[in-house]
């Protein structure tokens, strides 16, 4: 662990009732780290910021600690981008507000990224939590060990390492251009697979807290049952593939000292969540005569021949019973 610094992010968004604890458990790491504890202007008051003072009252141990609010709401992708120009670790290990990361996240993480050089994120498998610490689902929402650029365009669907449990070389920020969009997620797993090599430990290092406020659930809501939740839905995630599909070109057009097949399967990479937008976007909005050029799209590259294939049965069916069947 000589060799490399963590700074701990601790990031919150309106979570007074939750915030406590995921302080408390950056402070109970077994690596002495910078702290950064950061409220991205929540609409209560300042009351999540207080919790996160209180918690910290007293505190005397090793970690270096700081308690910030961003003066306005800056939103997901630019308060990780805000502070990672203000964090000094190497490694920058990401803790949501409502999450709990477990003892030994941080050593272990640092193990892994000194283990192999290269690693640009470090993630892990987790335990999806109760309000109540309670293990709802364990040891879930991973990947394999390690995933390339290879992987991912075969994987069939639109994968990456959980933003919750990442760690992340802060070269992924100070060495390309600024993150923007909703999430963090695919972008930060692009980003690595195009910079070097991006792992996920088979073990649970976090309590990954569910609960009404989660961002991807916000995102990927199935709720409703009709063609509004559906059209509602789909519009957020065809945002984000889109947000995802312009980080990912921004990256390549940014790092021209990057190898030629890297960068080559990084467009195709940025293809594949920019045809997956076309497609939803059509599949609302356009004459079905118009869905033919991105289902066609879709069937000619190899991560979306599957999600091409169950949309082009469609074709046949009335919008409004979309939501009924997902």
């Amino acid at each position: 662990m000589a060799n490399l610094s963590a700074t701990i992010l601790v990031i919150a968004y309106d979570m007074q009732a939750m915030i406590g604890d995921a302080v408390r458990s950056a402070l109970a790491q077994t690596v002495p780290c910078e702290i950064i504890v950061s409220d991205d202007c929540s609409p209560d008051g300042g009351a999540t910021l207080a919790a996160a003072r209180e918690a910290i009252a007293g505190y005397t141990g090793p970690h270096r600690v700081i308690v910030r609010s961003t003066p306005r709401n800056l939103g997901l992708c630019r308060h990780l981008t805000e502070l990672a120009s203000i964090a000094t670790g190497d490694v920058l290990v990401c803790v949501g507000g409502d999450d709990v990361a477990y003892p030994q996240r941080t050593q272990r993480l640092l193990e892994a990224f000194e283990r192999e050089p290269d690693a640009q994120v470090v993630g892990s498998l987790v335990d999806d939590i109760d309000g109540m610490d309670n293990v709802l689902v364990p040891r879930t929402r991973g990947t394999p060990y390690e995933i390339d650029q290879q992987w991912l365009l075969k994987r069939g669907k639109l994968a990456a390492v959980l933003g919750a449990s990442m760690a992340i070389r802060r070269t992924l920020f100070t060495g390309f251009p600024p993150l923007e969009g909703m999430v963090e997620d695919n972008m930060l797993t692009l980003r690595a697979v195009l910079a070097g090599r991006c792992f996920c430990l088979q073990e649970s290092l976090v309590g990954y807290r569910r609960h009404a406020g989660n961002l991807g659930a916000w995102i990927f809501d199935r709720s409703g049952r009709d063609y509004a939740a559906y059209e509602r839905r789909n519009r957020r995630v065809l945002a984000m593939y889109r947000e995802i599909a312009a980080d990912q070109r921004r990256c390549i057009d940014a790092r021209p000292d990057l190898p030629a097949a890297k960068r080559a399967m990084g467009a195709q990479l940025a293809d594949m969540y920019a045809i997956e937008a076309d497609m939803r976007e059509a599949v609302l909005d356009k004459p079905r005569s118009e869905w033919l050029a991105p289902l066609w799209r879709g069937l000619r590259h190899p991560g979306l021949r599957r999600k091409s294939v169950e949309r082009a049965l469609k074709l046949v069916l009335p919008r409004k019973l979309f939501g009924k069947l997902g």
